[in-house]
């Protein structure tokens, strides 16, 4: 029969292995340990041996092997692969997740991974690994996995991981950008990631730096990006607007992201990376612009019942009212506190979730709104973001103590 006729050709072939190890052992199995054990070590020191001498090439100029290369990059696929199962992908088709993302993306990411329209630069190109040039490659990647990239970065590629490891709101806001990109032109690239200077020259980078350029305005030109030359936000939502707000406020918020004690892993490289002279220049700056913004919208019943959360508080569970730092009221307030009239409920709504999450940071001032917000339901933290969306944006600054 068939199955028998296969168990006797595997029975003879068994026999047949055992009879040409015995013949190599000399019938001893230890032998033959010995014999492995010894091959691995004098490869072992012959290893050793070569990396000593410096005889191991490491210049860039000399690329992998085709078969080192395969490794790496197989070996990195399986491990993303395997490392990012279960983690929960959002809703990413939110146009202000798009904005937010591109404009990190031009900061930090295009000048190694190309955009629409614009290729990588000639230095990066001769690094070993070169990063690839993104638009078509993302999507032999799903969300998670993009998310898992961005987040830990990759060993030997010079891909780094995002600077603040609890921010992963900010991580989803590149995901979403990212699996955007493959099918945004180049008009529409700068468009989200230059905002209101996408008709300018494009953005300055070491290949065109000039000794000429002014600081600040090289700084305002990154920060418009996402706040808008008007300090205004760019309307989505997904950042704040910053004209009005006082300088010790916005000075007081730089320096707290400089020195990472307020956790942004798109801001604390842009702050970082500024003398004390430039932060301050630039706390001036948007404290000095005017403020002509729109107020948001909201059902009456939600604006009521965040005006009485923000007036009164919630005295039998701890939550002090909101007005007493943040207004509107006639007397003077601590010009460290944020002015939020006026302010985008979605972006309010966010620090609010940060807070209770308490993975925010911040100034000396962050323990009081970490107690504050930790006791406030989703629903509160809602009916409040949009009663002071729905205020009217101070026009001056209120009376410093």
């Amino acid at each position: 029969m068939p199955f028998r006729s296969a168990k006797r050709i595997l029975q003879r072939g068994a026999a047949r292995l055992r009879r040409w190890l015995c013949w190599l052992s000399g019938g001893s199995w230890k032998r033959v340990l010995a014999a492995l054990a010894l091959v691995a070590t004098l490869a072992g020191a012959g290893g050793f041996a070569l990396v000593s001498l410096g005889l191991v090439s490491i210049s860039a100029r000399s690329g992998h092997w085709g078969a080192t290369g395969w490794l790496l990059h197989y070996a990195m696929r399986r491990a993303v692969s395997t490392q990012s199962m279960g983690i929960e992908v959002p809703p990413l088709d939110d146009p202000a997740l798009v904005l937010k993302g591109a404009g990190h993306y031009e900061s930090s990411c295009a000048i190694c991974h190309g955009a629409p329209g614009r290729e990588r630069s000639l230095i990066v190109r001769h690094m070993t690994p070169e990063p690839p040039f993104l638009p078509p490659r993302i999507e032999q990647w799903k969300p998670q996995e993009l998310f898992w990239i961005v987040k830990n970065g990759v060993k030997f590629t010079a891909m780094p991981a995002w600077p603040s490891a609890n921010r992963d709101d900010e991580i989803w806001a590149m995901v979403a950008f990212l699996q955007a990109l493959p099918e945004m032109s180049e008009q529409r690239y700068d468009e989200l990631a230059l905002g209101d200077r996408a008709g300018d020259e494009k953005t300055a980078t070491i290949e065109r730096l000039g000794p000429s350029e002014d600081r600040l305005e090289l700084a305002l030109t990154a920060c418009s990006r996402c706040h808008g030359a008007d300090g205004g936000g760019r309307g989505a939502g997904a950042v704040p607007r910053l004209a009005g707000q006082s300088e010790a406020y916005l000075l007081g918020t730089l320096q707290a992201y400089a020195n990472g004690k307020r956790h942004s892993g798109i801001m604390q490289p842009v702050a970082a990376g500024l003398d004390s002279q430039i932060l301050s220049e630039l706390a001036k700056h948007y404290a000095g612009l005017p403020v002509s913004v729109p107020a948001d919208g909201a059902a009456p019943e939600a604006l009521a019942r965040g005006k009485e959360l923000a007036e009164r508080g919630i005295p039998e569970r701890g939550i002090p009212s909101c007005v007493h730092c943040h207004g509107p009221k006639r007397s003077p307030r601590n010009p460290m506190y944020p002015e939020i009239a006026g302010q985008y409920a979605r972006y309010l709504k966010q620090q609010l979730d940060l807070f209770t999450a308490g993975t925010r940071g911040g100034s000396e001032y962050t323990h009081v709104m970490h107690s504050a917000a930790q006791r406030l339901t989703p629903e509160q933290i809602q009916a409040l973001a949009d009663y002071y969306a729905s205020l009217p944006p101070v026009a001056t600054l209120q009376p410093q103590r």
